[in-house]
């Protein structure tokens, strides 16, 4: 998709050189992918507090439980 954008040169050259890109567009690429999985992230804020926590489950021993499954001696 062709897309004609101003944007600030010495920016994108900035963010080429740091992201040690070889073209501009590898470094506008990059940029937009970073801020859209850090918008994806701050969705997870929204979680906060809407999760049930247990007091009684016991972390421990449901890791110990995931081990035993675990054969010690694996076949190749």
């Amino acid at each position: 998709m062709a897309t004609n954008l101003h944007l600030d040169d010495r920016l994108v050259e900035q963010a080429r050189v740091l992201g040690k890109h070889r073209t501009k567009r590898e470094a506008v690429t990059e940029a937009l992918l970073e801020y859209v999985r850090y918008r994806e992230q701050l969705k997870i804020l929204d979680l906060a507090g809407t999760i049930d926590f247990d007091p009684e489950y016991d972390y421990k021993a449901e890791r110990m439980r995931d081990l035993r499954r675990i054969p010690k001696d694996p076949a190749p």
